[in-house]
C-alpha cells in the first residue's frame, strides 16, 4: 500500500511537470514555487475532485495518494510563501544614514575626487582628522600636500589659502573654532572679500572658510562666538549655515564649486545629528532658503541650531491651535527674499529666531530687509528673538539663559498672533 501511495505521488509529480504547474521565475515544479497562481490552484482543485469520485479500491488508494500529495504540496508552498514573504518585506528606504560631520566629509571627499584643485588646510586637519573629525581619513587618501596641516597661525594659513585660490586652486580652510578666525579678519576682509574687485576682475577667490561655532556645552565665552554678525558686513563674501546632514553636504559641495569666497558656518552641537541622505550626488543652491514647515498664521525665520528650538516650540503651538510656517533661511548673505517674501505675503506676521547677538546680528539685517521690501504686507511689527548681548557664561544654567529657549518662542508667537 505504501509503495502504491509513493507511486501515485510520483505520478502526480510527473503530471505536474508536464502541465502548467511551473513557476516562470525559477522553472521549478509547482510545489516549490513561492506562490501558486490562480490557474495552478484551479488545476489542483480539479485534480482533487476527479480523485474523489473514484469508487474502486485502487481508486481509493489513488484518492489517498492525492490527499497526501496535497499535504506535501501545501506544506512546501506554505514554506515557500513564508520565505518569499521575508524577501518581499518593505524595501529599505533609499539612501544612507549619516551624521552631520560625516556628511560634510562625504561632500568634501567627493569634490576632492572630482577636482584635483580642491585642497584642505588648517590646524590638525591631516592625520588627526580635524578637531571634529570632518577631515578624518582624507590625508591618507590624498596625501599631505592636498590635506595640509598648518601651524597655529590663523592669519598665516588663511592668507596662504587666499593666495592659493588666486593661482587657481580651490582651498577649503578650516578654523578649529570660528572664534579663532578673528585672528585672520584682515585676510578675510581686505583680501578674500575685495581682491576680485580691487584687481579689476583679474583674480577670482574660490575659497571656502568653514569651522565649528555657536554656543556649545560650557565651552566658555571665547569658544562660544557667533561670527555671522562680524562677517556679514564684508563685501564680496557669501555666507551659509548648515543645520542638517542633507544640507551640510549639499552646501559644502556648492561652496567648493562657487567662484566666490564662501563662509560655511557649522554649529558645534549639530555634528552628531543623524539623517538619511540620497546615495546619488546632489548640490544645493547657496542662495535658497528651506521651507521646513508650511503654515498659515505666522512666519518663523531661523537657521542653524535654532531650527530645532523652533521645531520644538512648534509642537506646543500646534497643540494650542496655531499654524506656524517655519523657514530655515540657510543663506545668511544674501537673503532669499523670494521665499521669505512669499511667506510674509501669506501669513502677514514674522518672528525671527537666532542664536546670534541681538545688536547688529543677522536678525537685525533680516528685519531691515523685510521692512524695506514687504512692509505693506505686515499686520504686526516684526519680532526678533536673539541671544543676549553678554559674554557667554561658563555655568550651564547661566549659559542657557543667554540663548533663546522654546518657551520664549511660544510666548512670542502668541503675542504676535493677538495683534
Amino acid at each position: 500500500m505504501a509503495a502504491a501511495i509513493l507511486q501515485s505521488i510520483g505520478d502526480v509529480y510527473s503530471l505536474s511537470s508536464h502541465n502548467s504547474f511551473t513557476c516562470k521565475r525559477s522553472h521549478l515544479p509547482f510545489y516549490f514555487s513561492p506562490k501558486p497562481s490562480p490557474a495552478d490552484r484551479k488545476a489542483r482543485i480539479l485534480f482533487t475532485v476527479r480523485s474523489d469520485v473514484c469508487t474502486t479500491n485502487d481508486s481509493k488508494l489513488k484518492l489517498k495518494a492525492s490527499r497526501s500529495r496535497d499535504v506535501v504540496v501545501n506544506a512546501a508552498a506554505s514554506a515557500a510563501v513564508k520565505a518569499d514573504g521575508s524577501v518581499a518585506s518593505p524595501a529599505p528606504k533609499p539612501g544612507h544614514e549619516i551624521l552631520l560631520f560625516e556628511a560634510l566629509r562625504e561632500g568634501l571627499d567627493e569634490e576632492m575626487q572630482r577636482d584635483p584643485r580642491v585642497c584642505v588646510m588648517g590646524e590638525d586637519v591631516g592625520h588627526y582628522g580635524g578637531s571634529y573629525k570632518v577631515t578624518k581619513g582624507l590625508a591618507a587618501k590624498y596625501g599631505d600636500l592636498r590635506v595640509l596641516d598648518t601651524p597655529i597661525a590663523e592669519n598665516s594659513f588663511t592668507g596662504m589659502g587666499i593666495g592659493a585660490a588666486m593661482t587657481g586652486l580651490r582651498p577649503v580652510i578650516e578654523g578649529m573654532n570660528m572664534g579663532f578666525l578673528l585672528l585672520a579678519f584682515n585676510q578675510i576682509s581686505n583680501n578674500c572679500g575685495m581682491l576680485h574687485y580691487t584687481s579689476g576682475g583679474q583674480f577670482t577667490i574660490p575659497v571656502v572658510i568653514r569651522g565649528p561655532g555657536g554656543v556649545g556645552r560650557q565651552l566658555g565665552a571665547e569658544h562660544s562666538q557667533r561670527l555671522e554678525s562680524y562677517f556679514q558686513a564684508i563685501p564680496g563674501i557669501q555666507m551659509v549655515a548648515c543645520s542638517t546632514p542633507y544640507n551640510a553636504k549639499g552646501l559644502m559641495k556648492a561652496a567648493i564649486r562657487s567662484e566666490n569666497p564662501v563662509i560655511l558656518f557649522e554649529h558645534v552641537l549639530l555634528y552628531n545629528l543623524k539623517e538619511r541622505i540620497p546615495d546619488e550626488e546632489y548640490v544645493l543652491s547657496l542662495e535658497e532658503a528651506e521651507m521646513v514647515r508650511p503654515g498659515e498664521h505666522i512666519t518663523i525665520l531661523t537657521y542653524s541650531r535654532m531650527r530645532y528650538h523652533v521645531m520644538q516650540a512648534t509642537k506646543t503651538l500646534v497643540n494650542k491651535g496655531y499654524d506656524p510656517e517655519v523657514i530655515d533661511i540657510r543663506s545668511l548673505k544674501p537673503f532669499d527674499l523670494f521665499t521669505i517674501g512669499n511667506s510674509v505675503k501669506k501669513t502677514h506676521r514674522v518672528l525671527i529666531v537666532e542664536e546670534c547677538m541681538r545688536t547688529g546680528g543677522i536678525g537685525a539685517s533680516l528685519t531691515a530687509a523685510i521692512n524695506e521690501n514687504f512692509y505693506d504686507y505686515l499686520d504686526a511689527p516684526i519680532m526678533c528673538l536673539s541671544s543676549q548681548d553678554v559674554p557667554t557664561p561658563y555655568a550651564g544654567t547661566l549659559e542657557e539663559w543667554t540663548v533663546v529657549q522654546p518657551a520664549q518662542i511660544v510666548a512670542a508667537v502668541e503675542q504676535l498672533c493677538r495683534c
